[in-house]
């Protein structure tokens, strides 16, 4: 991937309105693979068990070290491989003169338990990838990150602790006031060849639906099922419209910023890539941070594995697109810098190793994330790769296995 490319200085956009709100236990299949048997890669049909850690000997962050003897080898952390159906609630059997105990009343719906699971997951930092209501590989890779981060056994199953933090996540809706800004943020004209797209001005959403997907880190289509007889392609300034009840991603926050600061409480920390399973983790000593689905490169330009250092963070940036860069590694001059904007091929954030043109950076299509290619770096979805660098500063260590 080419490095961004330096470009003017936009103008700060104005703050804009937060959404406002609107008006027991559930096992997950724990599928672990056999002793000596290979995991499923990341992209095939059925969602792969995911280690936390690249040294499968590793104590989890905050767990207590076992004590010397014969004792049970440590869990392998692996995510649920594959969906499930919630339980039909049963009342408690009672004894000759007692009442009976009705438990509380599960979810409406499946589709209900995994958004307040995704929303939870997200809140905190610990990605589900796009939130859609539904089962799938990083909604369980994200639990058994959660838990290992809290010092919790890593089952990737909803127990009844975990079911009583989830009813915590209220409203799981929000309504969102379309404002007048939001339109100018959306172009359905914008072209695909980078020839083209140099010309513009910025690299902006296609559509409403891409705006609110990103914006609230969802799945559009989730977006536009919880809007049924609503063309969001008409919204109006002053619209309403439902959305996940997540911390909203704001792109007219985000400045144009070639050199973000360092941050010197962060020097220590190690982002930790692993391409097998695509995720990124940030670690502070052995206590994890944070972490967030990824792309990891290709077969033609794998991602560099080894020991790599962030050298710079950028912010909005511009981009150098050199199809020869992208198809060999090898700069030409024949070139195009491309604007800054959601859709441009880096996303909104560069953060670049000490390995000319690779980095860690946001993307043009977040629907892509974990399931295709990239051109040997690492992609992320943009409202993560945002939160992405909120964690890490330059000079920090990025370990690519």
């Amino acid at each position: 991937m080419n490095a961004p490319a330096q470009g003017p200085s936009p103008t700060p956009s104005p703050s804009v309105r937060r959404a406002e709100p609107a008006s027991d236990y559930t096992p997950v299949p724990n599928l672990t693979p056999a002793p000596g048997a290979t995991p499923a890669p990341a992209d095939s049909a059925a969602p792969s068990p995911t280690p936390v850690f690249a040294n499968p000997t590793l104590v989890p962050p905050t767990g207590t070290p076992a004590p010397s003897g014969n004792v049970s080898p440590a869990p392998n952390p692996n995510a649920p491989a594959q969906p499930w159906t919630p339980p039909v609630p049963q009342p408690t059997v009672a004894s000759p003169g007692e009442t009976a105990q009705v438990p509380r009343a599960l979810p409406a719906s499946s589709q209900e338990l995994i958004t307040r699971l995704q929303i939870f997951l997200d809140q905190r930092s610990f990605g589900p990838g796009k939130i859609d209501g539904r089962w799938g590989e990083f909604t369980g890779k994200a639990l058994i990150r959660y838990q290992v981060a809290n010092g919790q056994k890593p089952t990737g199953q909803i127990d009844r602790a975990m079911q009583e933090e989830l009813e915590r996540i209220f409203p799981i809706y929000t309504t969102y006031a379309v404002a007048a800004e939001d339109l100018t943020r959306i172009d359905p004209t914008l072209p695909s060849k980078p020839k083209d797209e140099a010309h513009l001005k910025a690299l902006n959403y296609r559509s409403m639906a891409e705006f609110l997907g990103e914006r609230f880190h969802a799945d559009p289509e989730f977006i536009a099922k919880l809007n049924r007889g609503v063309n969001l392609d008409r919204l109006k300034p002053g619209d309403s419209v439902r959305v996940p009840n997540v911390q909203p991603f704001q792109i007219e926050t985000m400045k144009e910023v070639a050199h973000l600061p360092s941050n010197s409480q962060f020097a220590t920390r190690v982002v930790k890539v692993d391409t097998h399973y695509h995720m990124l983790d940030v670690f502070d000593g052995e206590k994890l941070i944070c972490s967030f689905p990824i792309t990891p490169g290709s077969k033609r330009l794998p991602a560099p594995i080894g020991t790599w250092k962030i050298v710079g963070i950028s912010t909005l940036p511009w981009f150098r697109w050199d199809e020869a860069m992208l198809q060999h590694g090898e700069r030409s001059e024949n070139y195009y810098n491309l604007p800054p904007g959601p859709r441009n091929p880096v996303g909104v954030v560069w953060i670049g190793l000490n390995k000319r043109g690779i980095g860690i950076h946001g993307t043009n299509s977040p629907d892509t994330i974990g399931r295709s290619a990239s051109h040997g770096c690492i992609r992320l979805a943009n409202w993560d790769a945002a939160r992405v660098i909120s964690q890490v500063t330059g000079g920090m260590t990025v370990q690519i296995f």
